[in-house]
């Protein structure tokens, strides 16, 4: 089983520490720092893109992928590491997610040896593939995006090379997101777009798969409060443990936006790779938000 621990026979402990984020710069990565701030945490921004980070942070300027043993040093050596960056997210069959698979291994694997006690990384529902119903911590993965397939092997790398090592593993694994919708690639920027482009209909989906949806700002503090504490580790969904269909979440954010476009439904088929009902559950991750 690769979940390794769900709840740490170790000591565990909710308390102040220097954090480290990286892709801080993102459009989550910018609101898991502002979240980790207002929790009272040392917080130092690593990106190559520093516009919109809170002010309160600390900027790194760290080539992640250099390949070099003391990057861990070069970041102060922080308590924790929380690591986002990952190129061409919103591009589900990218080359990227399989060119750049072994630099975000051979980071992490430099951060264990080099003494980090807490590394964060984030997952994605894309590691399942199709799949119906509600994903736990030992959910069989199939992924069927190269995405999903680099996201997948990293975690099956992280998991196999930490098993033995004194260190806490967090995979933070995200499904739907909205919130701050123009700086994303979602659904709901695309909508947004075309109404400033003056369009009265969007082409769209039959709408009826359900999916798991969450504020950028609630997954955000999920982040932070995941990857600062100590008594979950291993895969936490990070999600609203909710399946709303495509279609009722698309209507009411035309609702709360006061959006004058129309769905016009039907016109794309689903992706093959996105299922009927997928949502995450959401036990462990409320337990941690009331720590």
């Amino acid at each position: 089983m690769e979940f390794l621990r769900k709840e740490n026979v170790r000591t565990h402990s909710v308390k102040k520490m220097k954090v480290a984020v990286t892709g801080a710069g993102g459009y989550i990565g910018r609101h898991v720092v502002e979240a980790l701030l207002e929790l009272g945490h040392e917080v130092t921004a690593v990106d190559f893109v520093t516009e919109g980070i809170d002010s309160r942070a600390q900027i790194a300027d760290v080539e992640l992928f250099s390949g070099a043993s003391n990057l861990y040093q070069q970041m102060g050596e922080p308590d924790c590491v929380i690591h986002m960056a990952w190129k061409d997210g919103f591009v589900h069959n990218s080359n990227a997610h399989m060119d750049y698979l072994s630099a975000h291994y051979l980071f992490i694997r430099n951060l264990v040896d080099a003494g980090c006690k807490n590394i964060s990384v984030m997952g994605t529902m894309h590691e399942i593939g199709f799949y119906e119903g509600k994903i736990d911590e030992n959910t069989p993965c199939n992924p069927l995006s190269q995405y999903g397939i680099a996201k997948n092997a990293l975690r099956q790398a992280v998991l196999n090379y930490t098993k033995d090592k004194d260190v806490n593993i967090f995979w933070l694994r995200a499904y739907y997101i909205l919130g701050d919708d123009k700086k994303n690639n979602s659904i709901f920027a695309k909508i947004l777009a075309a109404v400033e482009e003056g369009k009265k209909e969007f082409p769209f989906t039959t709408g009826k798969n359900q999916y798991d949806f969450i504020s950028v700002d609630e997954l955000a503090a999920q982040i932070a409060k995941a990857s600062t504490q100590t008594k979950y580790t291993g895969i936490i969904n990070v999600c609203s443990g909710k399946p709303v269909s495509l279609g009722d979440r698309v209507e009411q954010f035309i609702r709360e936006n006061n959006l004058d476009i129309t769905l016009k439904y039907g016109v794309f088929p689903e992706r093959p790779y996105d299922s009927k009902i997928i949502y995450g559950d959401n036990e462990v991750i409320e337990k941690i938000m009331k720590l």
